[in-house]
């Protein structure tokens, strides 16, 4: 496992040894993509705050919240609670 500082201090990058990659903002996981591409959302954090919205947009390369919002109604992006 390995965890890396992302844009700021207060975000996260961790990749687990199978290839996943998580989003962590504060002491809450956000996303992850797992070694497949797959994306989870967690369903109470994705979109906490502006701030969480900006990093969540530049780890998953999503241009805004419209985007992320459309990838999870289209079934693309699934919600879970990654905070278990």
């Amino acid at each position: 496992m390995k965890a890396e500082q992302f844009y700021s201090k207060n975000q996260i990058v961790i990749t687990d040894d199978d290839g996943s990659r998580y989003l962590q903002s504060y002491n809450s996981m956000i996303a992850k993509i797992d070694a497949q591409g797959n994306v989870t959302l967690d369903e109470k954090f994705w979109d906490y705050s502006v701030t969480t919205g900006t990093y969540r947009n530049r780890f998953l390369g999503d241009s805004g919240k419209a985007v992320t919002q459309g990838k999870i109604d289209s079934g693309e992006y699934k919600l879970d609670n990654l905070n278990k």
